[in-house]
């Protein structure tokens, strides 16, 4: 497979040479963007974009910052502990993670535990709704969230230095620099997180112990543009992590768990005539160890490396019409308890149309087929119209074909893993309204999703268990993001808010899969007068099912909780801001999983440099 591959990319790659020919050459831009399909080739969708000043106001774990902001929500285990999202109904594999263009959810287990992922390493942040396995491949059902290193290759130098200390002794530390010129490029950063998380329950006696946990991580982004007309980057990141798992009953055992995870990207860029090439080659890692006793040196283990060449190229007919075509080649390696010595292969092709009709009306059409040693893969499509009647209102309209591949431990696990496993296979469609009025915005779009050959892991004649492709589901659902901001005379004002109602039925039953809340709600308010700024966040889960025959018995209750932040900036250039925060304001009792209670109210103090 890997000489057809080889072959087909090499044809392509000749092709889209000659295509670029005797055209004038287009210079880069000032800005280099790490996933250029998020821009330009998703227009029909919906994409949020979170900036600085909302990354700035939430902890530093990804799961802080979606959970306030937008509607998807986390089941966590507690805090800092494993945390898994549900967008649009589905389940945590069917939300893909993307890093610079690369998907990064685990080959493992599937998905990414976003208390992993630290926000302070990128300078981007977005969630784009609905589908996009055509570009982004296996798990992006639900939605996707981007994690971008944009480069700018403009005269700068800046450094950052942020310090959180609070509640049960804990402690954030995060340092940035970024420095440019019109050749070199950097953007680095190092944050530091640690706990004791040894806080006293709410309602009852006790507080939660052996919760501690520490983790690290390393980000790096260096650009260096060779010519009008070439650039080459390089992106690297290292995390480094240890969680003990706090115990639900006084007599449990004391567990731990650690993480090792790095990624490294190089890419080369070249703008030739009217044509874009980007050719990226990717090394990604990850490796964990399991202590189910901490008291004892044994420990379970596995981990992945993954090999990724990809080939995205653009190239435009005219002014308003251009094609993508994406090439990528994917080896992984498995090692580890339970998986033994596994491996696969899988190559794909994806292709992208996108043209504009008139000023106010385009189109997107895209294709992608896969080919792997282990499964089969169904095509896959997306298209999508956007519509804009005038400054007031835009339309957006999108179908497409969605999959996620089983992952290592359902094909290889010893004694239990099904080599004949089929990818779970969507379809789904969305219609998207937008409207905007002076400092006024409001997003509400309606959606509906089927979803075939779901992997579960169950019980067989031979006493253990095994995933099998068994479960159907349909979903239905509407979403409001709301934004106001306005400014007079030294006063600002922010609001923004997202609402969702998702129905998720299984089919067998027709009931709602658990862990799936019908309500969501979150706002977000803000004012700042010259030096002085002070904030407030909101969140509204409703209850959620935790077994999925929805016995009333079980269920876990609704909750709000509300955050309060004050700070001061002691200089005119934000040279120094003190401030605080107060987190679960009104010490509200809630979990998101049964017996793992979250803290009650907590404070934080914080001081950021930037010189």
């Amino acid at each position: 497979m890997a000489t057809k591959n080889f072959i087909l990319f090499s044809i392509v790659l000749f092709g889209q040479f000659l295509l670029a020919q005797n055209k004038p050459a287009i210079p880069l831009n000032e800005v280099v963007l790490s996933d250029s399909q998020l821009k330009n080739f998703s227009s029909s969708q919906s994409v949020q974009n979170l900036n600085d000043s909302i990354i700035s106001k939430n902890q530093s774990s990804l799961t802080s910052l979606l959970n306030y902001n937008t509607v998807i929500y986390f089941k966590e285990n507690g805090l800092g502990m494993v945390s898994s999202p549900s967008f649009r109904g589905t389940t945590a594999q069917q939300t893909a993670v993307v890093w610079n263009g690369i998907n990064i959810n685990s080959q493992l287990l599937g998905q990414t535990d976003f208390n992993t992922v630290s926000t302070r390493g990128y300078n981007s942040i977005a969630v784009k709704a609905g589908g996009g396995s055509v570009v982004y491949g296996s798990g992006a059902i639900g939605g996707t969230i981007h994690l971008n290193n944009d480069l700018k290759f403009k005269k700068t130098f800046k450094n950052t230095v942020e310090v959180y200390y609070g509640a049960f002794n804990s402690l954030s530390a995060i340092y940035a620099i970024t420095a440019a010129t019109n050749k070199w490029s950097t953007n680095a950063s190092f944050t530091r997180n640690s706990s004791d998380n040894d806080f006293k329950f709410i309602g009852k006696e006790g507080k939660n112990t052996n919760g501690e946990f520490y983790n690290s991580s390393l980000s790096t982004a260096i650009g260096y543009k060779v010519n009008a007309n070439n650039s080459i980057k390089f992106y690297s990141e290292i995390y480094d992590g240890e969680r003990h798992f706090s115990l639900t009953s006084p007599n449990s055992v004391k567990t731990k768990y650690q993480d090792y995870n790095t990624r490294n990207l190089l890419t080369w860029s070249s703008n030739i005539g009217r044509s874009v090439s980007n050719f990226k080659l990717a090394y990604i890692t990850e490796h964990y160890k399991y202590f189910e006793d901490i008291e004892n040196e044994g420990f379970t283990s596995g981990g992945v490396k993954s090999f990724i060449a990809k080939h995205d190229f653009v190239y435009e007919f005219a002014p308003t019409i251009s094609l993508n075509t994406i090439l990528d080649y994917n080896k992984t390696d498995g090692l580890g308890s339970g998986i033994g010595n596994s491996s696969r292969q899988v190559g794909g092709v994806s292709v992208l149309l996108k043209q504009n009709l008139s000023k106010y009306w385009n189109y997107e059409l895209s294709v992608r087929k896969e080919i792997s040693d282990v499964y089969k893969s169904p095509v896959l499509f997306s298209a999508g119209s956007t519509f804009d009647f005038s400054k007031f209102y835009q339309l957006k309209f999108n179908i497409s074909r969605n999959y996620r591949v089983p992952t290592f431990n359902d094909l290889y696990w010893e004694g239990s893993g099904n080599l004949n496993l089929r990818p779970e296979n969507s379809y789904q469609a969305e219609v998207e309204n937008q409207f905007q009025y002076k400092d006024f915005r409001l997003t509400a779009a309606v959606y509906a999703s089927k979803i075939d050959d779901m992997i579960r892991w169950l019980p067989t004649n031979a006493g253990n268990w095994s995933p099998v492709n068994t479960d159907k589901v349909s979903i239905y659902g509407a979403e409001a993001l709301v934004g106001w901001n306005k400014s007079f005379n030294g006063h600002a004002f922010d609001f923004s808010s997202t609402y969702s109602y998702t129905v998720s039925l299984d089919d067998k039953n027709n009931k709602q899969l658990f862990y799936v809340p019908y309500h969501k709600l979150t706002a977000s308010a803000s004012y700042s007068y010259k030096r002085f700024n002070a904030y407030y966040q909101f969140l509204f889960t409703g209850e959620v099912f935790t077994t999925s025959d929805n016995d009333p018995k079980y269920i876990l209750s609704d909750y709000n909780v509300s955050n309060l932040g004050l700070d001061y900036n002691f200089s005119k250039k934000d040279v120094i801001k003190i401030g605080f925060k107060v987190a679960n304001l009104w010490n509200e009792k809630y979990e998101s999983l049964p017996s793992r209670l979250m803290p009650g109210r907590n404070l934080t103090l914080y001081l950021n440099l930037n010189f």
